[in-house]
Protein backbone atom coordinates (compact mmCIF):
# COMPACT_ATOMS: atom_id res chain seq x y z
CA UNK A 1 0.00 0.00 0.00
CA UNK A 2 2.72 2.52 0.78
CA UNK A 3 4.53 1.52 -2.38
CA UNK A 4 1.53 2.37 -4.61
CA UNK A 5 1.21 5.88 -3.01
CA UNK A 6 4.84 6.61 -3.68
CA UNK A 7 4.45 5.75 -7.36
CA UNK A 8 1.39 8.04 -7.66
CA UNK A 9 3.24 10.93 -6.05
CA UNK A 10 6.20 10.50 -8.44
CA UNK A 11 3.92 10.61 -11.49
CA UNK A 12 2.30 13.78 -10.22
CA UNK A 13 5.68 15.51 -9.91
CA UNK A 14 6.63 14.56 -13.48
CA UNK A 15 3.29 15.77 -14.78
CA UNK A 16 3.74 19.22 -13.15
CA UNK A 17 7.29 19.47 -14.49
CA UNK A 18 6.08 18.72 -17.99
CA UNK A 19 3.40 21.38 -17.78
CA UNK A 20 5.97 23.95 -16.64
CA UNK A 21 8.28 23.10 -19.55
CA UNK A 22 5.38 23.34 -21.99
CA UNK A 23 4.42 26.82 -20.70
CA UNK A 24 8.03 27.98 -20.95
CA UNK A 25 8.21 26.78 -24.54
CA UNK A 26 5.00 28.58 -25.50
CA UNK A 27 6.25 31.81 -23.87
CA UNK A 28 9.59 31.57 -25.69
CA UNK A 29 7.87 31.11 -29.05
CA UNK A 30 5.64 34.14 -28.32
CA UNK A 31 8.65 36.35 -27.55
CA UNK A 32 10.38 35.27 -30.75
CA UNK A 33 7.28 36.11 -32.74
CA UNK A 34 6.94 39.61 -31.17
CA UNK A 35 10.64 40.55 -31.31
CA UNK A 36 11.50 43.41 -33.80
CA UNK A 37 13.28 42.57 -37.01
CA UNK A 38 16.92 43.64 -37.29
CA UNK A 39 17.12 44.48 -40.98
CA UNK A 40 17.42 48.08 -42.20
CA UNK A 41 13.90 48.25 -43.64
CA UNK A 42 12.16 47.25 -40.42
CA UNK A 43 10.05 49.81 -38.56
CA UNK A 44 11.10 51.08 -35.11
CA UNK A 45 8.82 51.42 -32.15
CA UNK A 46 7.26 54.82 -31.56
CA UNK A 47 3.87 56.20 -30.84
CA UNK A 48 1.18 53.56 -30.73
CA UNK A 49 -0.37 53.09 -34.13
CA UNK A 50 2.54 54.74 -36.01
CA UNK A 51 5.77 53.38 -37.51
CA UNK A 52 8.92 55.54 -37.66
CA UNK A 53 11.58 54.57 -40.11
CA UNK A 54 14.81 55.99 -41.43
CA UNK A 55 13.07 58.80 -43.33
CA UNK A 56 11.43 60.10 -40.15
CA UNK A 57 14.70 60.54 -38.30
CA UNK A 58 16.32 62.17 -41.31
CA UNK A 59 13.48 64.71 -41.42
CA UNK A 60 13.83 65.27 -37.67
CA UNK A 61 17.57 65.95 -37.99
CA UNK A 62 16.95 68.36 -40.87
CA UNK A 63 14.34 70.25 -38.82
CA UNK A 64 16.72 70.59 -35.88
CA UNK A 65 19.47 71.80 -38.18
CA UNK A 66 17.16 74.48 -39.65
CA UNK A 67 16.20 75.57 -36.11
CA UNK A 68 19.83 76.02 -35.09
CA UNK A 69 20.59 77.89 -38.31
CA UNK A 70 17.69 80.27 -37.62
CA UNK A 71 18.92 80.80 -34.06
CA UNK A 72 22.46 81.46 -35.28
CA UNK A 73 21.17 84.00 -37.79
CA UNK A 74 19.19 85.79 -35.06
CA UNK A 75 22.24 85.94 -32.79
CA UNK A 76 24.38 87.31 -35.62
CA UNK A 77 21.77 90.00 -36.26
CA UNK A 78 21.71 90.97 -32.55
CA UNK A 79 25.51 91.09 -32.47
CA UNK A 80 25.50 93.37 -35.53
CA UNK A 81 22.95 95.68 -33.87
CA UNK A 82 24.99 95.85 -30.68
CA UNK A 83 28.10 96.67 -32.67
CA UNK A 84 26.23 99.43 -34.47
CA UNK A 85 24.92 100.88 -31.19
CA UNK A 86 28.41 100.69 -29.71
CA UNK A 87 29.81 102.50 -32.70
CA UNK A 88 27.13 105.20 -32.47
CA UNK A 89 27.82 105.63 -28.77
CA UNK A 90 31.55 105.92 -29.44
CA UNK A 91 30.94 108.54 -32.12
CA UNK A 92 28.67 110.42 -29.77
CA UNK A 93 31.28 110.40 -26.99
CA UNK A 94 33.90 111.52 -29.47
CA UNK A 95 31.63 114.35 -30.61
CA UNK A 96 31.04 115.48 -27.03
CA UNK A 97 34.76 115.42 -26.35
CA UNK A 98 35.47 117.44 -29.48
CA UNK A 99 32.81 119.95 -28.54
CA UNK A 100 34.30 120.26 -25.08
CA UNK A 101 37.73 120.87 -26.56
CA UNK A 102 36.30 123.37 -29.05
CA UNK A 103 34.59 125.25 -26.23
CA UNK A 104 37.79 125.31 -24.24
CA UNK A 105 39.73 126.71 -27.20
CA UNK A 106 37.15 129.46 -27.77
CA UNK A 107 36.02 128.20 -31.17
CA UNK A 108 32.44 128.84 -32.29
CA UNK A 109 29.58 126.42 -31.54
CA UNK A 110 27.71 126.74 -34.84
CA UNK A 111 29.06 123.51 -36.27
CA UNK A 112 27.18 121.43 -33.69
CA UNK A 113 23.94 123.36 -33.55
CA UNK A 114 21.92 120.56 -35.16
CA UNK A 115 22.77 118.27 -32.22
CA UNK A 116 21.61 120.72 -29.53
CA UNK A 117 17.96 119.51 -29.19
CA UNK A 118 18.88 115.90 -28.42
CA UNK A 119 21.63 116.95 -26.04
CA UNK A 120 19.25 119.32 -24.24
CA UNK A 121 16.68 116.55 -23.84
CA UNK A 122 19.30 114.24 -22.40
CA UNK A 123 20.35 116.94 -19.97
CA UNK A 124 16.77 117.50 -18.82
CA UNK A 125 16.27 113.77 -18.27
CA UNK A 126 19.51 113.65 -16.32
CA UNK A 127 18.16 116.38 -14.05
CA UNK A 128 15.14 114.20 -13.25
CA UNK A 129 17.41 111.25 -12.47
CA UNK A 130 19.47 113.39 -10.08
CA UNK A 131 16.47 114.89 -8.25
CA UNK A 132 14.51 113.24 -5.42
CA UNK A 133 11.57 112.34 -7.63
CA UNK A 134 11.74 108.56 -8.03
CA UNK A 135 14.48 107.68 -5.54
CA UNK A 136 15.54 108.96 -2.16
CA UNK A 137 18.75 110.64 -1.10
CA UNK A 138 20.97 110.17 1.94
CA UNK A 139 20.74 113.17 4.22
CA UNK A 140 22.67 114.04 7.41
CA UNK A 141 19.49 114.65 9.46
CA UNK A 142 15.76 115.30 9.13
CA UNK A 143 16.48 119.02 8.78
CA UNK A 144 18.11 118.35 5.44
CA UNK A 145 14.77 117.33 3.93
CA UNK A 146 13.39 119.86 1.46
CA UNK A 147 9.73 120.49 2.45
CA UNK A 148 6.85 120.78 0.04
CA UNK A 149 4.47 123.73 -0.08
CA UNK A 150 0.81 123.08 -0.87
CA UNK A 151 -1.60 125.00 -3.06
CA UNK A 152 -5.14 124.93 -4.36
CA UNK A 153 -6.82 126.83 -7.18
CA UNK A 154 -7.14 129.93 -5.02
CA UNK A 155 -4.51 129.79 -2.28
CA UNK A 156 -0.91 128.91 -1.54
CA UNK A 157 0.21 127.65 1.88
CA UNK A 158 3.80 128.83 2.12
CA UNK A 159 6.48 127.97 4.64
CA UNK A 160 8.97 130.82 4.23
CA UNK A 161 7.01 133.94 5.03
CA UNK A 162 9.64 136.56 5.79
CA UNK A 163 8.25 139.91 6.98
CA UNK A 164 5.70 140.56 4.25
CA UNK A 165 4.27 137.21 3.19
CA UNK A 166 1.44 135.38 4.95
CA UNK A 167 1.15 131.65 5.77
CA UNK A 168 -1.95 131.43 3.59
CA UNK A 169 -2.54 133.84 0.73
CA UNK A 170 -3.45 134.19 -2.89
CA UNK A 171 -0.41 134.29 -5.15
CA UNK A 172 0.20 137.98 -5.72
CA UNK A 173 3.17 137.83 -8.06
CA UNK A 174 2.25 137.21 -11.66
CA UNK A 175 5.06 134.73 -12.25
CA UNK A 176 3.85 132.54 -9.37
CA UNK A 177 0.25 132.65 -10.62
CA UNK A 178 1.32 131.82 -14.16
CA UNK A 179 3.53 129.00 -12.89
CA UNK A 180 0.76 127.26 -10.95
CA UNK A 181 -1.79 127.76 -13.75
CA UNK A 182 0.64 126.24 -16.25
CA UNK A 183 1.30 123.28 -13.96
CA UNK A 184 -2.41 122.54 -13.50
CA UNK A 185 -3.01 122.81 -17.26
CA UNK A 186 -0.08 120.48 -17.93
CA UNK A 187 -1.50 117.96 -15.44
CA UNK A 188 -4.89 118.11 -17.15
CA UNK A 189 -3.22 117.52 -20.50
CA UNK A 190 -1.49 114.42 -19.14
CA UNK A 191 -4.76 113.00 -17.75
CA UNK A 192 -7.00 113.83 -20.71
CA UNK A 193 -4.47 112.67 -23.31
CA UNK A 194 -2.58 109.80 -21.66
CA UNK A 195 0.38 108.05 -23.24
CA UNK A 196 0.51 104.31 -23.74
CA UNK A 197 2.91 103.80 -20.83
CA UNK A 198 0.70 105.65 -18.31
CA UNK A 199 -0.57 103.36 -15.53
CA UNK A 200 -4.24 104.23 -15.79
CA UNK A 201 -7.30 102.66 -17.33
CA UNK A 202 -9.69 104.43 -19.65
CA UNK A 203 -12.88 105.35 -17.82
CA UNK A 204 -16.19 106.29 -19.34
CA UNK A 205 -18.82 108.59 -17.99
CA UNK A 206 -22.37 107.57 -17.10
CA UNK A 207 -23.43 107.89 -20.76
CA UNK A 208 -20.40 106.05 -22.14
CA UNK A 209 -18.50 109.20 -23.11
CA UNK A 210 -14.82 109.71 -22.32
CA UNK A 211 -14.15 111.42 -19.01
CA UNK A 212 -12.61 114.86 -19.43
CA UNK A 213 -11.06 116.54 -16.40
CA UNK A 214 -10.97 120.32 -15.98
CA UNK A 215 -9.53 122.77 -13.46
CA UNK A 216 -12.57 122.37 -11.19
CA UNK A 217 -11.52 118.74 -10.63
CA UNK A 218 -8.18 119.85 -9.18
CA UNK A 219 -8.10 118.98 -5.45
CA UNK A 220 -4.67 120.02 -4.25
CA UNK A 221 -1.04 120.17 -5.25
CA UNK A 222 2.41 120.23 -3.69
CA UNK A 223 5.67 121.61 -4.98
CA UNK A 224 9.25 121.99 -3.85
CA UNK A 225 12.39 123.26 -5.54
CA UNK A 226 15.86 121.77 -5.44
CA UNK A 227 18.02 124.76 -6.24
CA UNK A 228 20.50 122.84 -8.37
CA UNK A 229 18.03 120.60 -10.23
CA UNK A 230 14.51 121.94 -10.62
CA UNK A 231 10.97 121.99 -9.23
CA UNK A 232 8.84 118.93 -8.51
CA UNK A 233 5.03 119.08 -8.60
CA UNK A 234 2.56 116.54 -7.18
CA UNK A 235 -0.99 117.10 -8.45
CA UNK A 236 -4.24 115.36 -7.41
CA UNK A 237 -7.48 115.43 -9.40
CA UNK A 238 -10.87 113.88 -8.61
CA UNK A 239 -14.31 113.85 -10.17
CA UNK A 240 -17.12 114.62 -7.73
CA UNK A 241 -19.01 111.41 -8.60
CA UNK A 242 -15.96 109.10 -8.59
CA UNK A 243 -14.01 107.61 -5.70
CA UNK A 244 -10.63 107.35 -7.47
CA UNK A 245 -8.04 110.11 -7.51
CA UNK A 246 -5.75 110.91 -10.42
CA UNK A 247 -2.16 111.63 -9.41
CA UNK A 248 0.26 113.36 -11.77
CA UNK A 249 3.92 114.05 -11.01
CA UNK A 250 5.64 116.78 -13.03
CA UNK A 251 9.18 118.11 -12.89
CA UNK A 252 10.52 121.39 -14.21
CA UNK A 253 14.30 120.93 -14.62
CA UNK A 254 14.78 124.65 -15.08
CA UNK A 255 13.29 124.19 -18.51
CA UNK A 256 10.08 122.77 -20.05
CA UNK A 257 7.82 120.66 -17.86
CA UNK A 258 8.48 116.95 -18.18
CA UNK A 259 6.03 114.25 -17.18
CA UNK A 260 7.39 111.76 -14.65
CA UNK A 261 4.37 109.51 -14.16
CA UNK A 262 0.58 109.42 -14.22
CA UNK A 263 -1.36 106.94 -12.13
CA UNK A 264 -4.74 106.17 -10.56
CA UNK A 265 -4.99 105.88 -6.76
CA UNK A 266 -7.88 104.07 -5.08
CA UNK A 267 -8.16 104.85 -1.35
CA UNK A 268 -11.69 103.57 -0.78
CA UNK A 269 -10.46 100.57 1.24
CA UNK A 270 -7.56 102.27 3.01
CA UNK A 271 -8.01 102.12 6.79
CA UNK A 272 -6.05 104.48 9.05
CA UNK A 273 -5.06 103.39 12.54
CA UNK A 274 -4.82 106.58 14.61
CA UNK A 275 -2.45 105.99 17.53
CA UNK A 276 -2.69 108.42 20.47
CA UNK A 277 -0.31 108.18 23.46
CA UNK A 278 -2.02 109.66 26.53
CA UNK A 279 -1.41 110.34 30.22
CA UNK A 280 -3.92 112.09 32.54
CA UNK A 281 -5.08 114.85 30.14
CA UNK A 282 -8.69 113.66 30.16
CA UNK A 283 -10.20 117.08 29.42
CA UNK A 284 -8.12 117.36 26.26
CA UNK A 285 -9.17 113.81 25.38
CA UNK A 286 -12.82 114.90 25.58
CA UNK A 287 -12.11 117.64 23.02
CA UNK A 288 -10.20 115.17 20.85
CA UNK A 289 -13.03 112.63 20.85
CA UNK A 290 -15.54 115.33 19.91
CA UNK A 291 -13.55 116.11 16.78
CA UNK A 292 -12.91 112.38 16.23
CA UNK A 293 -16.65 111.69 16.31
CA UNK A 294 -17.44 114.44 13.79
CA UNK A 295 -14.62 113.67 11.35
CA UNK A 296 -13.78 109.97 11.66
CA UNK A 297 -17.07 108.35 12.66
CA UNK A 298 -19.61 110.50 10.83
CA UNK A 299 -17.59 111.47 7.74
CA UNK A 300 -14.64 109.21 6.96
CA UNK A 301 -15.83 105.89 8.52
CA UNK A 302 -12.53 104.11 7.72
CA UNK A 303 -10.68 104.70 10.99
CA UNK A 304 -9.43 102.57 13.86
CA UNK A 305 -8.44 104.35 17.09
CA UNK A 306 -5.67 103.05 19.35
CA UNK A 307 -5.21 104.82 22.70
CA UNK A 308 -2.11 103.94 24.74
CA UNK A 309 -2.68 105.20 28.29
CA UNK A 310 0.13 105.60 30.82
CA UNK A 311 -0.59 105.29 34.54
CA UNK A 312 -3.73 104.58 36.54
CA UNK A 313 -4.98 108.09 37.32
CA UNK A 314 -7.68 109.07 34.82
CA UNK A 315 -7.83 105.64 33.19
CA UNK A 316 -11.40 105.01 34.32
CA UNK A 317 -12.54 108.35 32.87
CA UNK A 318 -10.90 107.54 29.51
CA UNK A 319 -12.75 104.21 29.47
CA UNK A 320 -16.00 106.02 30.25
CA UNK A 321 -15.43 108.46 27.36
CA UNK A 322 -14.78 105.64 24.90
CA UNK A 323 -17.81 103.68 26.10
CA UNK A 324 -19.94 106.81 25.75
CA UNK A 325 -18.81 107.28 22.14
CA UNK A 326 -19.51 103.58 21.50
CA UNK A 327 -23.05 103.80 22.82
CA UNK A 328 -23.87 107.07 21.05
CA UNK A 329 -22.30 106.35 17.64
CA UNK A 330 -22.18 102.53 17.62
CA UNK A 331 -18.42 102.75 17.11
CA UNK A 332 -16.40 99.69 18.16
CA UNK A 333 -13.21 100.12 16.12
CA UNK A 334 -10.94 101.15 18.96
CA UNK A 335 -8.26 99.60 21.17
CA UNK A 336 -7.28 100.78 24.64
CA UNK A 337 -3.85 99.71 25.89
CA UNK A 338 -2.96 100.45 29.52
CA UNK A 339 0.68 100.77 30.67
CA UNK A 340 1.52 101.26 34.34
CA UNK A 341 4.64 103.36 33.78
CA UNK A 342 5.75 106.94 33.16
CA UNK A 343 4.65 108.65 29.98
CA UNK A 344 6.93 108.12 26.99
CA UNK A 345 5.60 109.10 23.60
CA UNK A 346 7.97 106.91 21.60
CA UNK A 347 7.17 103.95 23.82
CA UNK A 348 3.44 104.59 23.41
CA UNK A 349 3.63 104.79 19.63
CA UNK A 350 5.67 101.61 19.47
CA UNK A 351 3.19 99.71 21.68
CA UNK A 352 0.24 101.10 19.73
CA UNK A 353 1.75 100.04 16.41
CA UNK A 354 2.43 96.52 17.66
CA UNK A 355 -1.06 96.20 19.16
CA UNK A 356 -2.48 95.96 15.62
CA UNK A 357 -2.54 92.28 14.57
CA UNK A 358 -4.47 92.41 11.29
CA UNK A 359 -1.56 92.77 8.87
CA UNK A 360 -0.47 95.90 7.02
CA UNK A 361 -2.19 99.16 7.89
CA UNK A 362 -1.63 102.88 7.46
CA UNK A 363 -0.91 104.57 10.80
CA UNK A 364 -1.30 108.19 11.87
CA UNK A 365 0.78 109.10 14.93
CA UNK A 366 -1.34 111.70 16.63
CA UNK A 367 -1.31 113.66 19.90
CA UNK A 368 -4.39 114.23 22.03
CA UNK A 369 -4.37 117.95 21.19
CA UNK A 370 -4.57 117.42 17.44
CA UNK A 371 -7.48 118.89 15.49
CA UNK A 372 -7.72 117.49 11.94
CA UNK A 373 -10.25 117.30 9.12
CA UNK A 374 -11.51 114.59 6.77
CA UNK A 375 -9.51 116.16 3.93
CA UNK A 376 -6.32 115.62 5.90
CA UNK A 377 -7.11 111.90 6.30
CA UNK A 378 -7.35 111.57 2.52
CA UNK A 379 -4.05 113.43 2.18
CA UNK A 380 -2.57 110.96 4.63
CA UNK A 381 -3.71 108.08 2.40
CA UNK A 382 -2.54 109.73 -0.81
CA UNK A 383 0.95 110.68 0.35
CA UNK A 384 2.10 107.56 2.22
CA UNK A 385 3.28 104.49 0.33
CA UNK A 386 4.58 101.29 1.93
CA UNK A 387 8.30 100.89 1.49
CA UNK A 388 8.65 104.19 -0.39
CA UNK A 389 7.11 107.27 1.23
CA UNK A 390 6.42 108.56 4.74
CA UNK A 391 4.15 111.59 5.18
CA UNK A 392 5.21 114.22 7.77
CA UNK A 393 2.65 117.06 7.84
CA UNK A 394 3.92 120.50 8.88
CA UNK A 395 1.54 121.96 11.46
CA UNK A 396 0.63 125.60 12.00
CA UNK A 397 1.24 126.87 15.52
CA UNK A 398 -1.23 129.44 16.80
CA UNK A 399 -0.27 131.97 19.43
CA UNK A 400 -1.95 132.18 22.82
CA UNK A 401 -5.53 133.33 22.16
CA UNK A 402 -5.46 135.40 25.37
CA UNK A 403 -2.83 137.57 23.68
CA UNK A 404 -4.09 137.45 20.11
CA UNK A 405 -7.64 138.37 21.17
CA UNK A 406 -6.67 140.58 24.11
CA UNK A 407 -8.91 143.35 22.82
CA UNK A 408 -11.97 141.11 23.19
CA UNK A 409 -13.57 140.22 26.49
CA UNK A 410 -13.72 136.53 25.64
CA UNK A 411 -11.70 134.72 22.95
CA UNK A 412 -13.84 133.39 20.08
CA UNK A 413 -14.72 129.69 19.88
CA UNK A 414 -12.00 127.28 18.88
CA UNK A 415 -13.46 126.76 15.39
CA UNK A 416 -13.15 130.50 14.67
CA UNK A 417 -9.53 130.53 15.84
CA UNK A 418 -8.49 127.90 13.29
CA UNK A 419 -7.30 130.32 10.61
CA UNK A 420 -3.97 130.83 8.84
CA UNK A 421 -2.89 134.41 9.55
CA UNK A 422 0.50 135.92 10.17
CA UNK A 423 -0.55 137.61 13.40
CA UNK A 424 -2.11 134.43 14.76
CA UNK A 425 0.66 131.86 14.33
CA UNK A 426 3.50 130.34 12.29
CA UNK A 427 4.37 127.13 10.49
CA UNK A 428 6.09 124.69 12.86
CA UNK A 429 8.44 123.29 10.23
CA UNK A 430 10.91 121.98 12.82
CA UNK A 431 8.50 119.40 14.26
CA UNK A 432 8.40 115.78 13.06
CA UNK A 433 6.04 114.31 15.66
CA UNK A 434 3.01 113.97 13.40
CA UNK A 435 3.46 111.32 10.72
CA UNK A 436 1.53 108.97 8.45
CA UNK A 437 3.36 105.77 7.62
CA UNK A 438 2.66 102.09 7.12
CA UNK A 439 3.12 99.61 9.95
CA UNK A 440 5.79 97.56 8.16
CA UNK A 441 7.91 100.69 7.66
CA UNK A 442 7.67 101.65 11.34
CA UNK A 443 8.54 98.18 12.63
CA UNK A 444 11.74 98.11 10.56
CA UNK A 445 13.01 101.37 12.06
CA UNK A 446 13.61 100.19 15.64
CA UNK A 447 11.98 99.33 18.92
CA UNK A 448 11.54 102.75 20.48
CA UNK A 449 12.81 105.12 17.79
CA UNK A 450 10.98 107.41 15.42
CA UNK A 451 13.93 108.45 13.28
CA UNK A 452 13.64 109.03 9.55
CA UNK A 453 14.89 106.26 7.32
CA UNK A 454 17.28 108.61 5.57
CA UNK A 455 18.65 107.27 2.31
CA UNK A 456 16.13 104.48 2.02
CA UNK A 457 12.84 106.23 1.36
CA UNK A 458 11.63 109.26 -0.53
CA UNK A 459 10.59 111.40 2.41
CA UNK A 460 7.66 113.69 1.79
CA UNK A 461 7.41 116.65 4.16
CA UNK A 462 4.29 118.56 3.17
CA UNK A 463 3.03 121.95 4.22
CA UNK A 464 -0.35 120.88 5.50
CA UNK A 465 -1.78 121.72 8.87
CA UNK A 466 -2.40 123.89 11.88
CA UNK A 467 -1.55 123.71 15.59
CA UNK A 468 -3.47 125.72 18.16
CA UNK A 469 -2.16 126.57 21.63
CA UNK A 470 -4.99 127.48 24.01
CA UNK A 471 -5.14 128.76 27.56
CA UNK A 472 -5.26 125.35 29.23
CA UNK A 473 -5.14 122.84 26.41
CA UNK A 474 -3.15 122.35 23.25
CA UNK A 475 -4.96 121.90 19.94
CA UNK A 476 -3.43 120.87 16.65
CA UNK A 477 -5.26 121.84 13.52
CA UNK A 478 -4.62 120.05 10.22
CA UNK A 479 -6.86 121.31 7.49
CA UNK A 480 -6.93 122.55 3.89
Amino acid sequence: MPRRGLILQTRTHWLLLGLALLCSLVLFLYLLECAPQTDGNASLPGVIGENYGKEYYQALLQEQEEHYQTRATSLKRQIAQLKQELQEMSEKMRSLQERKNVGANGIGYQGHKEQAPSDLLEFLHSQIDKAEVSIGAKLPSEYGVIPFESFTLMKVFQLEMGLTRHPEEKPVRKDKRDELVEVIEAGLEVINNPDEEDEQEDEDGPLGEKLIFNENDFIEGYYRTERDKGTQYELFFKKADLMEYRHVTLFRPFGPLMKVKSEMIDITRSIINIIVPLAERTEAFVQFMQNFRDVCIHQDKRIHLTVVYFGKEGLSKVKTILESVTSESNFHNYTLVSLNEEFNRGRGLNVGARAWDKGEVLMFFCDVDIYFSAEFLNSCRLNAEPGKKVFYPVVFSLYNPAIVYASQNVPPPVEQQLVHKKDSGFWRDFGFGMTCQYRSDFLTIGKYTLHLRIGLYVFTVLLYGNFLKGLRFYYFFIKL
